[in-house]
């Protein structure tokens, strides 16, 4: 009886085995199209990055983006310290970094997924009609103070706060390099935590200057207002974008460059030109396998309709072509 009960358990075994296979148990449990992923993003691009992973999960909806944005610096020590793969900064690794990724036995793949501006904002109270970008130098150098050394102006006898969204991100970088040689800006210069908060601090108080990415400002919700399955049709579709507007909650600075006789303000054709002097990149680097849900959500980033998403935030993809067409 003994051997005939133990062999009816292994035949009960083998049954539920074969009827847990056949079910699909043992189904891998991540892909390319399924799964989680956390990701690490430089803060600034937060409003780009939340678009492409709601159309990302919406043609995969078994997959889920989990995004980190903090600034720059950390996105990369995250990167070396192997907390995580797949990472979103304003340039693509240095010498340096790509040796020090090689020592620890990681390969990587990089690509540009677009050019981005930095935009000037200040609040609508200010009259001043351009700034140059000797203007930006003396600002953050603390050689001027108050706006009227910079332009006759109705707030002559106002200090000048300068609002960055950290202390850490790609736009403080950025522009320290671009003016400062990678020096220290003047005491006038605040972190303010976020994007959101120096848009919130330059449409609050009068005095204040901000320096925040394009999609930020935005003014053309009508992407973010419509239904997802709309617009994932409609980006499969459409290989067109309307000129788009700012939002009118703050002013936006035009910039004079060097050699230009006039200031622009960083639209889509300003940037796409060469007109508008503030202009910095965007990349994906990814140190994921292939076949796991960070190459996937890597793949698409830089594909069509990621780079078809990125053309409506206001900024300009790095791969697929432009048409701009005028609103009437």
């Amino acid at each position: 009886m003994t051997r005939k009960n133990n062999l009816c358990a292994l035949i009960a075994v083998m049954l539920l085995s074969m009827t847990l296979l056949s079910c699909g148990y043992n189904k891998p449990k991540s892909s390319s199209t399924r799964g989680i992923a956390r990701i690490m993003c430089d803060e600034s691009f937060e409003s780009v990055l939340e678009q492409e992973i709601s159309v990302f999960e919406y043609q995969y909806p078994e997959a889920s983006i989990m995004p980190d944005y903090i600034n720059e610096h950390d996105a990369l020590d995250s990167l070396f310290q192997n907390r995580v793969d797949l990472i979103i900064i304003s340039h693509d690794l240095t010498p340096d970094q790509k040796k020090s990724l090689k020592k620890l036995g990681r390969g990587y793949r990089s690509r540009m997924i677009a050019v981005d501006a930095i935009a000037i904002i200040v609040n609508k109270q200010n009259d001043i009609a351009e700034l140059s970008m000797d203007d930006l130098r003396d600002i953050f150098t603390g050689k001027v103070k108050r706006w009227g050394e910079v332009y006759p102006t109705k707030l002559k006898n106002d200090t000048i706060k300068v609002m960055f969204d950290g202390s850490g991100t790609g736009v403080v970088h950025y522009m320290k390099d671009k003016f400062l040689n990678g020096a220290n800006f003047g005491p006038n210069v605040y972190a303010r935590g976020s994007s959101r908060e120096v848009f919130n601090a330059v449409e609050e108080y009068k005095n204040v200057i901000g320096f925040i990415g394009v999609s930020w400002i935005t003014s053309d919700l009508k992407s973010a207002e419509i239904p997802i399955e709309q617009k994932y049709e409609e980006l499969k579709t459409q290989n067109e974008v309307s000129v788009i507007d700012f939002t009118d909650r703050i002013k936006v600075m035009p910039l004079r460059g060097d050699d230009k006789i006039q200031g622009v303000k960083p639209y889509q054709a300003h940037i796409y030109s060469g007109d508008y002097p503030l202009v910095r990149s965007i990349w994906a680097i990814d140190a994921s396998y292939n076949g796991t849900l960070d190459h996937g959500f890597y793949t698409f980033l830089t594909g069509v309709i990621g780079q078809k998403i990125i053309l409506q935030t206001g900024i300009l993809p790095a791969a697929e072509p432009v048409r701009y067409v005028e609103v009437q």
